[in-house]
């Protein structure tokens, strides 16, 4: 009998695992533009331990495996940022990266009160830019990252909850 996926928030134990994955799922990405210096791939353990103290971060666990991650916040004007999704290359395709997604969604709203979701994924990013339309995202910009990748950026309102009408 296989093991479950199990999501949840990550801890500061994490770290090193998330950094580890992190640099495996986004050498894809580096390959599609050419860039091996993209943010997640020359990110600093330090760095990653300092977004789990400062941001929501979730993993996805397959036994004590980390092969999944993502990171939210909520800036000021009440977005929720979520950034770094990756799920291991062994895993992907069966739905773990929209259930992240969710788990990172639900946690900005519930916990920061994110009214609006933002995210980016470069413009070549074909597989991401598909999920993110799956789960509701629309387009509205392009930016370049510090690393020089062109992004696509892409945002949805937080769904209103459903409430029962009583006479």
């Amino acid at each position: 009998m296989g093991m479950s996926v199990i999501i949840s928030a990550a801890t500061t134990e994490d770290a090193e695992q998330i950094l580890k994955l992190q640099y495996l799922c986004f050498q894809s990405e580096a390959e599609l533009y050419g860039n091996y210096r993209i943010d997640p791939l020359v990110q600093t353990l330090e760095s990653v331990r300092d977004e789990l103290t400062e941001n929501l971060v979730f993993v996805a666990r397959l036994g004590d495996e980390v092969v999944g991650a993502v990171r939210g916040s909520t800036d000021p004007d009440g977005v929720g940022q979520i950034a770094k999704l990756c799920v291991h290359p062994r895993l992907q395709g069966h739905g773990l990266g929209a259930r992240l997604l969710r788990a990172a969604e639900s946690a900005l709203t519930d916990e920061q009160s994110a009214t609006r979701f933002r995210l980016q994924t470069g413009h070549r990013s074909e597989t991401n830019l598909r999920l993110y339309r799956r789960a509701g995202y629309a387009p509205v910009g392009n930016t370049t990252g510090q690393d020089g990748v062109r992004l696509i950026q892409l945002e949805k309102d937080v769904a209103a909850p459903a409430y029962v009408a009583s006479a």
